[in-house]
């Protein structure tokens, strides 16, 4: 069994740093799990715990939703949260609505159907997560610092491609390990 996801992965630029560690500062007093700038992606179908079995049949399908697609850019333009005002559980970046992007993934996960995999009960709603929010002590001060980004330029991204990742869980945070890539219009 492997822990696979499939996604876009995001190379932070300049200004996407600046941002996230604008964000990590201003919000250092609070319990929030800091994803590492290096695994910055935008999740298309998180699998869990596969059969490595699966994997030969997964990419096939892979292959087939690539070459589907031309490649396209993404314009990540804000920050915001999941959860509530009260009890907020993920800060994450955003991007202007792309229906490239929303068409490779409901591509992807109409395609996964035909081998077993359902796609998950919520839409799907193209973001990256930034951080995971164990514990918020000024709830007022934390708003103040998300609304702050809210209308924030983040990055322009090219995609070409998007791949599977395998995720080692280990106790100072996952370890991405790319398992194959899939280059859009090929």
């Amino acid at each position: 069994m492997k822990r696979l996801f499939a996604a876009i992965k995001v190379y932070p630029d300049v200004n996407l740093i600046k941002i996230y560690n604008s964000l990590k500062s201003a919000l250092r007093d609070e319990k929030i799990n800091w994803v590492n700038e290096n695994n910055i992606h935008i999740t298309l179908k998180f699998f869990g715990e596969t059969p490595e079995d699966k994997i030969g049949e997964i990419c096939g399908i892979f292959d087939k939703v690539a070459a589907r697609h031309q490649p396209f850019d993404l314009n990540l333009e804000n920050a915001g949260i999941f959860g509530s005002r009260y009890d907020p559980r993920v800060i994450w970046f955003g991007m202007a609505q792309s229906e490239s992007v929303e068409k490779l993934a409901k591509d992807v996960l109409h395609s996964l159907k035909t081998i077993g995999f359902e796609p998950d009960g919520q839409n799907f709603k193209p973001h990256l997560t930034v951080g995971r929010i164990k514990q918020i002590s000024d709830k007022k001060y934390f708003q103040q610092t998300i609304d702050t980004f809210k209308t924030s330029f983040i990055q322009d991204v090219p995609v070409t491609d998007f791949k599977l990742f395998e995720s080692i869980l280990r106790p100072q945070g996952p370890v991405y390990h790319v398992v194959e890539t899939f280059n859009l219009g090929e």
